[in-house]
């Protein structure tokens, strides 16, 4: 048999795992060709300066702001096979992402590899005799400074890695037009200064939520805190307090909360995460898109009426480069015969399961791809079935440590630093070097 050709959109964390992957493979697999819309490598880790666009007027892709710092430790946070820098603090500036995935990509010499400046306009399944379960796809691609250019491409498998933090999602509160002050959503925030002095209510308290908050709080800006989560534990910064989610907006341009209390802020932020799109795909492959949940895929990454497509990384509340690297692994089981699919009648059934047993623990739809804790048991299983090597266990200990610590002081906890001491142990310093006691999760 010959090798299989594989077409990978986008060349962020996600599609560079993969392409690493596949090259690590050239018996089984021909040099993958990887699409990616913009010059660069690093998918949303590109900062960019929001107030303008690209040169061709497309809105920016990525969601980095400016001073943003990781939330999750470096030790893991790094691809399994290629850690960051010993000499970098635990939490790192985006900027220091940015290279490291440049280093990676050079590391396992992809560049060559990847169509930058090229938009996939269209992936359409074919059915074929020959070919990887009798299934190909063909791949229109445009050069993204010449949209009247068109090319076709036919590839055995897709791997679809284009990210999912680049489509606002705003949520639908009665009255929102009357508001007369600014309206934004977190992708279009840059940094702090445009909100010095300023009054703003934040819809949303995820890591984004938190992060910007604590950053308006050092340019005095007042901050409500808007969510339906429960109440954050830690001490909050000065002149940031917590409130109910907003309920609507009423005539004279007040937001509403659910308690009853109003606020007439100069500034109404949305911290309410981003929707899935997958413009580019063909209806017929039939994956739906409905309160943020995208279905049907089996192990949340194949449809499965069309096996050899695959929706990398869609998954929420994760460590992302490891959980790119057990899906990539994942997927060359299964297309080299490692890992034989299931019929589709059982990756079906396997799907109503795992939606079942989620929603028997209490989680709503919307939340099912937020895995959390839960993206330790799914790992393991992957690695299970596909037959490869799985996360050494400080993995989840260190990462559900470092969320104690995060709940607990989210002003101070990127001060703390980690060290790896083996596949069990590791330990915690403080901001002057200090051995810290780990917490009870």
């Amino acid at each position: 048999m010959s090798r299989l050709c594989v077409a990978i959109i986008g060349a962020g964390g996600a599609g560079l795992c993969a392409a690493r992957h596949l090259l690590s493979k050239p018996g089984t697999f021909a040099p993958p060709v990887v699409y990616e819309q913009t010059n660069f490598v690093g998918g949303t880790w590109v900062y960019e300066d929001k107030e303008s666009r690209y040169d061709d007027g497309k809105p920016i892709h990525s969601s980095m702001y400016r001073d943003l710092r990781t939330n999750i430790p470096k030790e893991v946070m790094a691809f399994p096979d290629f850690p960051f820098d010993d000499h970098l603090p635990s939490f790192l500036h985006h900027t220091e992402v940015r290279k490291y995935l440049e280093r990676y990509c050079d590391h396992f010499k992809m560049k060559n590899h990847i169509k930058f400046n090229t938009t996939v306009d269209a992936v359409k399944p074919v059915k074929v005799e020959s070919g990887w379960r009798g299934l190909a796809w063909d791949v229109t691609s445009s050069d993204g400074r010449d949209p009247n250019t068109s090319v076709q491409r036919r590839f055995d498998a897709v791997l679809v890695c284009n990210g999912h933090f680049f489509n606002p999602y705003i949520p639908a509160i009665p009255g929102l037009e009357k508001f007369s002050g600014a309206l934004i959503h977190s992708h279009d925030y840059c940094s702090a200064v445009a909100f010095a002095g300023k009054s703003v209510v934040m819809l949303g308290a995820g890591p984004s939520g938190t992060d910007i908050a604590m950053e308006l709080s050092k340019v005095n800006a007042k901050v409500v805190l808007s969510h339906g989560q429960k109440r954050l534990k830690g001490p909050l910064p000065p002149g940031v307090r917590q409130a109910p989610p907003v309920s609507k907006v009423l005539e004279d341009g007040t937001l509403e909360f659910h308690d009853g209390q109003l606020a007439r802020p100069d500034v109404f932020m949305f911290c309410t995460g981003y929707n899935y799109k997958f413009p580019f795909l063909d209806e017929r492959v039939g994956v739906e898109v409905k309160e943020h949940m995208v279905y049907p895929l089996y192990k949340f990454l194949i449809p499965p009426a069309f096996p050899s497509l695959f929706i990398v990384g869609l998954c929420r509340a994760i460590c992302p480069f490891p959980h790119f690297h057990m899906q990539s692994q994942f997927i060359v089981s299964v297309l080299d015969g490692s890992f034989p699919l299931p019929s589709p009648e059982e990756m079906e059934k396997d799907i109503e399961l795992a939606e079942a047993a989620r929603r028997a623990k209490g989680i709503a739809t919307r939340h099912i791809l937020k895995l959390d804790s839960d993206q330790w048991t799914y790992n393991q299983d992957l690695a299970r079935i596909g037959g490869f090597k799985p996360l050494p266990p400080y993995w989840r200990s260190l990462y559900e440590s470092n969320k104690v610590f995060r709940s607990q002081d989210m002003q101070n906890y990127k001060s703390f630093n980690y060290r790896v001491l083996g596949d069990d142990e590791w330990m915690v310093l403080g901001p002057q070097g200090q051995p810290l006691p780990k917490p009870v999760p």
